[in-house]
């Protein structure tokens, strides 16, 4: 205010941890208003979980069925927030020029992806909370370091990120929405979320243990189930995942 009654204007940017913060909170709000988002990432989860430990329908061996589906299942709940629905979201918004938009505005390119990754981590925090309360009525006896479950979820959703930003920078959305959900449903069937990996031929367990939701569920299930300490060898899958996705995602990512 330069004078009585008299102001001057002071037009720029809002300082970059606001700005990142309202793009956060509108990623996260779009996220949870969208029909099929939900279904993917709390619906799908939520029956399958209730469903395969109420009726026995899958042999997942000794001790009670939620005890073994409930690491899976929050793997699953991971992947599909952090790659399926932020593939999908993220390759609509390139096809109709949103995020050609919101590159050019003062929150940087850098920004937008933090954005993006703190609503998808808002998410799965909701997913997590949910479907724990939900095991823990079901009657789930979790064990283990909570860092080491905390370490997997981490890198899990790095990876799982990377390869669904790579598709939907590189894809047409299209083709994205076909792909993501195509991937979504192997992957939840020869995964290890509900069928154990010891239920398939030796060559493709280890094809199978390979894969990123699999390193994810084992690792998950070895600390949740079986009290095991730090699982190296799943967390080393993952972060190869992860830096594999990520770099690629980095450099092959299309904004238009």
């Amino acid at each position: 205010m330069s004078a009585a009654g008299t102001y001057t204007p002071e037009p720029g940017a809002a300082p970059l941890r606001r700005m990142i913060a309202a793009q956060a909170a509108l990623e996260t709000k779009m996220l949870l208003r969208n029909g099929e988002q939900l279904l993917l990432t709390v619906v799908i989860p939520t029956l399958l979980l209730v469903l395969f430990s109420a009726v026995d329908i899958v042999d997942t061996g000794d001790g009670d069925a939620v005890d073994f589906l409930a690491p899976g299942i929050l793997a699953l709940a991971v992947m599909s927030t952090a790659f399926t629905g932020q593939a999908i979201a993220t390759g609509f918004e390139r096809r109709y020029g949103v995020l050609k938009r919101l590159g050019a505005s003062p929150l940087p390119r850098w920004g937008l992806m933090t954005a993006k990754t703190l609503s998808v981590l808002v998410t799965e925090v909701l997913q997590i909370v949910l479907l724990t309360v939900i095991a823990f009525a079901l009657g789930w006896s979790p064990h283990g370091n909570p860092v080491s479950v905390l370490l997997l979820l981490v890198l899990g959703t790095a990876a799982f990120s990377g390869l669904g930003l790579l598709m939907a920078g590189t894809l047409k959305a299209e083709a994205t929405l076909a792909a993501a959900n195509l991937v979504f449903l192997l992957l939840l069937m020869g995964g290890g979320v509900i069928v154990p990996l010891d239920k398939f031929p030796d060559a493709t367990q280890t094809v199978l243990g390979l894969l990123p939701i699999s390193a994810l569920s084992d690792g998950l299930r070895d600390v949740l189930q079986h009290g095991a300490g730090m699982p190296w060898g799943d967390l080393g899958i993952l972060a190869v995942w992860a830096v594999l996705g990520l770099g690629a995602a980095a450099k092959f990512f299309r904004w238009e």
